[in-house]
């Protein structure tokens, strides 16, 4: 075990703060301890970073861009009269290297070159299990007053009988692969599923995407039933409604036996990629020894507070199975830590947590959904502007998409707010600071928006509560 990038990880013996886990969450948590004054051991085992830039947020996004501008060179002749353009990925290593550069430059900024700046922050390397007066890190006591545990997940594999002995991959090893495959099923339709099917698919793969009940199954049903529909037009094929029965290798294929509709399918393909869910970093570390509870799941349970079932240890980020973005395991851990310091005041909250699956069309969501506010016994209301009446959406020539409002019926205030748009991630935040502050369906309509963005939509949709929108000139309000 090594202690490091901190003057006192030797002087202290005993730290206020323990964070377990090297990642987003780790670090917002240490950081937050560190600036209230707080003398803190972080103790990471593996790759510094955790899952967002080493292999999931960061990497995902920087292939999803490079194949997004070979799709768009290729369909721009068939949208734009006198242009002529095509794409294509001709060397997916070369991508792969790039992305690994990008990877390594902020893992050093983000991470590793940050602890050098807080002094009160002791860094130790080293496997921890948690014990009652702190954490042990490789058989030595890190003696600490209260601590956060922050480890994260890792692709969870799906109990299919003969898994085991297939060759799959996962969200991290696909995109260290240095040769695509000719042909690839995608077991879950969940974003990561969604994210990297359009995305392989998009550098030459042929793409069958396969999900238990149907795409982004947790997305408004009328974006999932959309964003199949343009799966469909990019040729990636959808199998959607099934239940797993088996799964083998055979010669140089892999073979997926599944029940669909009272009928038995096999799917076969060069490689298989597991998309269905993560599974909670928590082996090892003692929990049931300190009688700290798990979920079914095996995700840490914590209350309003971020506080575990043993009083002084908290938990923070994706091991606890809430809110799986980097974002708000980083919001978490920065709530667990002051209340770890300062006497538990402050409460959890995803009221207005905004979340986007950056497929194309991108996936924007933030509240409630209509399923959800009526399960609460609220009077629902909504509204569904499709982008054709979007003038953005008719000048890009890209009409794919739509936007979906759910409102209280009485109070007229916002509830969620669902964007499927090319350009729908960098439009979700307004309606997330609409419902953080309370604002009506007709605060939005009466708002003024710029003409031709995509977010002039959420205007759109909220004017259609009570007018029809195709009958309205430019910017009418």
């Amino acid at each position: 075990m090594s202690d490091c990038c901190a003057s006192n990880s030797e002087q202290t013996s005993r730290y206020d703060l323990a964070v377990v886990g090297n990642g987003s969450a780790g670090f917002s948590a240490a950081i937050t301890a560190a600036e209230q004054g707080a003398q803190v051991a972080l103790i990471g085992h593996g790759t510094i970073g955790g899952t967002c830039v080493n292999v999931g947020c960061v990497p995902s996004k920087a292939m999803i861009r490079a194949t997004e501008a070979v799709h768009h060179a290729n369909v721009a002749s068939s949208k734009f009269a006198g242009v002529e353009a095509s794409g294509a990925v001709v060397d997916w290593e070369a991508l792969v290297r790039q992305k690994d550069v990008l990877v390594t430059s902020l893992r050093e900024a983000k991470y590793a070159n940050l602890l050098p700046s807080y002094n009160n922050v002791a860094y130790i390397e080293g496997r921890a299990k948690l014990a009652p007066e702190g954490v042990e890190v490789d058989g030595r006591l890190v003696s600490a007053g209260k601590v956060i545990i922050a480890t994260g997940t890792r692709p969870a594999v799906p109990a299919i009988p003969g898994m085991t002995e297939v060759p799959y991959l996962t969200s991290t090893t696909v995109l260290e692969l240095e040769r695509l495959p000719k042909s690839l099923l995608v077991l879950g339709g969940g974003y990561i599923g969604v994210e990297l099917a359009q995305t392989l698919a998009r550098a030459g793969v042929e793409v069958t995407i396969i999900f238990r009940s149907r795409l982004l199954p947790e997305a408004e049903p009328e974006i999932g039933i959309a964003l199949q529909g343009y799966f469909a037009d990019e040729a990636i094929k959808t199998v959607g409604g099934v239940s797993y029965r088996a799964i083998r290798q055979v010669g140089s294929s892999i073979e997926l036996d599944v029940e669909q509709a009272g009928r038995d399918v096999t799917l076969r393909a060069e490689q298989v990629l597991i998309t269905t869910g993560r599974t909670p970093n928590v082996e090892g570390l003692g929990l049931e020894a300190l009688g700290i509870e798990t979920n079914p799941g095996g995700s840490i349970k914590v209350d309003d507070r971020l506080r575990t079932t043993r009083p002084g240890f908290y938990a923070a980020g994706d091991v606890t199975g809430r809110d799986q973005f980097v974002y708000m395991a980083a919001y978490g851990a920065k709530l667990a830590a002051k209340n770890a310091l300062n006497s538990d005041s402050l409460v959890y909250d995803n009221r207005a947590m905004p979340a986007v699956v950056f497929s194309d069309p991108q996936v924007g969501s933030v509240g409630l959904t209509e399923a959800q506010a009526r399960a609460a016994g609220m009077q629902v209301r909504t509204s569904i502007v499709t982008l054709d009446h979007v003038p953005r959406a008719l000048a890009a020539r890209d009409t794919r998409g739509l936007i979906k409002l759910v409102a209280d019926g009485q109070s007229r205030k916002l509830l969620g707010a669902h964007i499927l748009a090319p350009e729908g991630a960098d439009s979700i935040q307004t309606a997330a600071m609409a419902i953080r502050c309370g604002l009506t369906i007709d605060d939005l309509a009466e708002t003024i928006f710029p003409y031709l963005t995509t977010v002039e939509g959420l205007k759109l949709a909220a004017q259609t509560f009570d007018k029809d929108v195709s009958k309205l000139s430019c910017c009418a309000g």
